[in-house]
């Protein structure tokens, strides 16, 4: 199977994505400009990951999953930084300038923006984040609206369960990349 290359496309600034070749992204996904993925992530269908104006970049470290539909736009002059090993679930909006820390994992329709977000941190379905810093180990609950530092500051700590949860979403989308890859290779 021979890797699609339409849908990596140059921004007006003339920079192109950087992909690893032991990354798999869907050929429905689509990448655009300062964009750099490193090895064993996953881009699901109809991705996109943005950072087409000027001063803008994405970077997605090793281990990670955009997964359908997720929403990756940095504004001008911004970046948005996704650490090792983080999932990006389903149809969520991840919009620069954004840092998320290694291990966390943002849920189905959940909407980050303008905000850190410290390491092994859930933020679940359908939850909004804007303008805070979050601290590492906390868990956003379901449809919680996080728009003040006081709120983020009074975020419960992650359960073991959640934190497990979290793992098994790395490891089946490591193992997915590994499948396709090896489909790849063979084709």
């Amino acid at each position: 199977m021979k890797r699609n290359f339409k849908m990596h496309l140059p921004n007006p600034h003339k920079q192109h994505p950087k992909v690893s070749k032991r990354a798999w992204i869907s050929e429905t996904a689509l990448i655009i400009g300062n964009v750099s993925i490193a090895d064993d992530v996953f881009v699901g269908p109809n991705a996109v990951l943005r950072a087409d104006e000027p001063g803008s970049s994405i970077t997605v470290h090793r281990g990670c999953n955009v997964q359908d539909n997720v929403v990756v736009h940095s504004l001008s002059h911004s970046e948005v930084l996704i650490g090792k090993n983080t999932s990006l679930a389903h149809s969520c909006i991840v919009h620069g300038p954004c840092r998320i820390g290694e291990d966390c994992f943002i849920g189905f329709g959940a909407v980050v923006f303008d905000c850190n977000i410290g390491k092994d941190t859930l933020v679940l379905h359908k939850s909004i984040v804007r303008g805070v810093d979050i601290s590492s180990g906390r868990m956003v609950p379901d449809g919680t609206v996080i728009t003040r530092q006081d709120c983020a500051d009074a975020l419960e700590d992650i359960t073991k369960d959640l934190t497990e949860f979290k793992r098994s979403v790395v490891k089946a989308n490591i193992d997915l990349v590994e499948g396709y890859i090896r489909l790849r290779e063979e084709s």
